[in-house]
């Protein structure tokens, strides 16, 4: 029971703080459920949020449901979506209102400016943790210790998406092709 709780009020702290988006907030929730609270290892992480980037839904509720299942069933489940869910409905509520009466603001164009730089360096910050963990596993950072496939595969798909621009469900399945061919 105490774990239900515990789960309530980890994403209910990661809901809180998750206005830049699910990419802004994946070094926030990798601190919650890998390094302090030991739910996951990096590479069960990883693929959580993998999995989560090809369901529906926001990445930081999708990925809130994925680590409640593993640690507590459909009950933890439920207890983290709630609190991840929780506080990002009354912060939008109170933002719409927010914008709605000083959007036409010099001040509130240049917090949200200072905002948007903030986001960035996060979702920056989400990718270098999932390189790391794609390129090299859960060890250490080393050139022996490089996956050469999973450079491979990434380096495909990034030059195929910036030169033919296909959607992002052909680049996963590709990559989940790829991924079949050069890891059997």
């Amino acid at each position: 029971m105490k774990i239900l709780g515990t789960l309530f009020f980890t994403f209910w702290k990661i809901g809180l703080f998750s206005i830049g988006g699910g990419y802004a907030i994946i070094p926030m929730i990798h601190d919650e459920v890998v390094s302090s609270s030991h739910w996951l290892t990096a590479q069960e992480f990883t693929d959580i949020i993998t999995i989560s980037q090809m369901t529906p839904g926001p990445l930081a509720v999708n990925t809130s449901t994925f680590v409640g299942m593993r640690v507590a069933g459909l009950s933890g489940a439920v207890c983290a979506t709630a609190g991840c869910i929780c506080m990002g409905v009354l912060i939008s509520l109170g933002l719409y209102r927010l914008f709605s009466r000083f959007s036409s603001s010099p001040c509130f164009a240049r917090i949200l400016r200072g905002l948007k730089s903030a986001s960035l360096g996060l979702i920056a910050s989400a990718a270098a943790i999932i390189l790391t963990l794609a390129f090299f596993g859960e060890g250490q950072i080393c050139l022996s210790c490089l996956d050469v496939r999973a450079v491979f595969i990434f380096l495909a798909v990034f030059v195929l998406s910036r030169w033919k621009k296909p959607g992002p469900i052909l680049l996963m399945l590709l990559s989940g092709v790829l991924g079949a061919v050069l890891y059997l």
